[in-house]
């Protein structure tokens, strides 16, 4: 029986959280591209894919994903979420790396799925930066917390 488009989003976040990479690329069409909205950077394909879930679970271990709401409509999926997790490692940022904090992080999310034949084209996600990086101690002096 095949899946219906919100489970196809599910069966990607399941994988992500249990970082097999392999099945998270597998998820995307071949052209398929991953967007992270907050710093404006795109990924495209299945090698460039894993990029920011390797990023984030480096940067937080124990990355949970909490799935809020769930918003069908033909081939795009929209979900409200939260993204939990542990500072214990690098987080990688466009400006440079900001090394762990020790601090824990609970900032709404939302993503944008698009998809065609039971694949997904197109993941634009939406982290609050700014609520990250709040709750990670460095918002008031960003410059001086990232390492070069």
């Amino acid at each position: 029986m095949a899946l219906d488009n919100e489970q196809i989003v599910r069966q990607a976040y399941e994988v992500a959280e249990k970082m097999d990479m392999a099945a998270w690329a597998a998820a995307f069409t071949e052209d398929g591209t991953f967007t992270d909205s907050s710093i404006g950077v795109t990924w495209k394909g299945p090698a460039e894919l894993p990029t920011q879930v390797e990023n984030y679970h480096r940067a937080f271990p124990d990355m949970h994903r909490e799935l809020f709401r769930f918003y069908s409509t033909g081939n795009i999926v929209v979900v409200q979420l939260a993204l939990q997790g542990t500072h214990l490692g690098p987080l990688h940022l466009p400006a440079g790396t900001l090394p762990p904090t020790g601090k824990r992080i609970d900032a709404p999310c939302c993503d944008v799925f698009e998809l065609v034949d039971g694949k997904i084209k197109r993941f634009d996600c939406y982290p609050e930066g700014t609520i990250i990086l709040t709750q990670l101690g460095v918002i008031g002096n960003l410059g001086a917390a990232l390492e070069q």
